[in-house]
């Protein structure tokens, strides 16, 4: 297998369950520091040591008893809310219908077993991967009435990003979550090779020992994407060694539409069914098939790039405009994306697709070292 090769990850079958587990966190002060980062590094063996010399210095605190945590934060005035707990990745999905977690990207399996690794060194999951689904009514009511009470916990970290987590414990409100997530499918939104590594540890460590193992749950925070959504923003690219002629041969080869444009008219026609590029000179725009239900870094990848007479000899990606726009030469254009909608990115999940890399960008992240999962607990609370 080529090592560069992009495979899908398993598949978890459902229920989708969060479950309870001992929350780490890191002081406020250390929380978006960063430095905070050095504690996770190599050699990742003694990052456990670490911690317990941080928590005997009040850097480090780990909650007595398990908990699902709800965790709000609030970033550059976007505020989202999510269910932190520990994802079941013990069951694997034989068919469509019984998937409970759906990738949208491929990853690499070398890198997927280095992170591995790497928390079987450090004995955690060092953060949450992101998932988005849509909430059912009940759920949305069950977790704002736990909103209405004190947070167990209120800070702004060194970021400047603002939390509030608060820890649900009670047997009632634990049982209405599982209730109203055991049917619900959750999209990966940032953390394929983690989810991917979360898979490997799984069945690397499974046992014969009747119950559950630390390694059969990773860390998750759900977040209902109707609520407090996260913002999917676009990659954009630069593709080396192609011109704008290269462009456009390949465009109207695949049937596909390009026109010269000015500037301001080019990126005034970005949208879902139109790319902009530019040699830094000239701008030009190409129009999608709107028929094909792709989303537009699928045609670009799937269609037009195969089809260019030179090139690309490499491939940068860019979260904004102006970094793409910099890299723009004769020789290398750049490709302004319009980012996919979070419905067509479902769509394309739930049909058994993979956008290309780098498809997707979600936004706000939460500040690292927020909630932490050790695996030298016991195994998290499944009752």
């Amino acid at each position: 297998m080529d090592a560069a090769a992009l495979v899908t990850p398993p598949y978890v079958a459902g229920p989708l369950r969060l479950v309870p587990f001992r929350g780490l966190m890191l002081s406020p002060g250390r929380v978006g520091n960063p430095t905070t980062g050095r504690a996770f590094a190599r050699p990742y063996k003694d990052v456990s040591a670490r911690l317990l010399r941080w928590q005997a210095r009040g850097y480090v605190r780990q909650d007595a008893a398990p908990a699902l945590y709800l965790h709000e934060y609030t970033s550059a005035g976007m505020t989202v809310r999510g269910l932190v707990g520990a994802l079941d990745v013990s069951r694997r999905a034989t068919r469509p219908a019984d998937r409970a977690v759906l990738p949208h990207e491929g990853i690499h399996p070398a890198q997927a077993d280095d992170l591995a690794d790497r928390m079987a060194e450090m004995e955690l999951n060092p953060a949450p991967i992101l998932l988005v689904h849509r909430g059912t009514d009940r759920l949305r009511t069950v977790l704002a009435e736990v909103a209405r009470s004190s947070p167990q916990h209120a800070f702004t970290d060194r970021s400047e990003q603002q939390h509030r987590i608060w820890a649900i414990r009670d047997d009632e409100t634990l049982a209405a979550i599982a209730a109203e997530l055991a049917d619900s499918r959750a999209l990966i939104a940032d953390g394929h090779h983690r989810y991917a590594a979360y898979l490997r540890l799984q069945r690397r460590l499974a046992t014969d020992t009747p119950g559950p193992a630390t390694t059969d749950f990773g860390l998750a925070m759900l977040v209902d994407q109707d609520t407090t959504p996260l913002f999917l923003g676009p990659i954009h690219r630069t593709l080396a060694g192609t011109s704008l002629d290269d462009l456009r041969d390949a465009v109207q080869s695949v049937g596909l539409g390009y026109q010269d444009h000015t500037q301001a008219e080019a990126v005034a026609a970005l949208s879902a069914t139109r790319l902009a590029a530019t040699d830094g000179k000239q701008w030009a725009v190409v129009s999608l098939n709107p028929s094909l239900r792709e989303a537009a870094v699928e045609t670009l990848h799937r269609r037009i790039v195969p089809a260019l007479p030179h090139g690309p000899s490499s491939i940068a990606y860019h979260h904004s405009v102006d970094d793409a726009l910099g890299s723009a030469r004769t020789d290398a254009i750049s490709v302004l994306m319009p980012a996919p909608s979070v419905d067509l990115v479902l769509e394309i999940a739930e049909a058994d697709r993979l956008l290309p890399e780098k498809a997707t960008s979600f936004q706000p992240k939460p500040s690292l070292g927020v909630l932490i999962r050790s695996l030298r607990d016991e195994s998290p609370d499944t009752h």
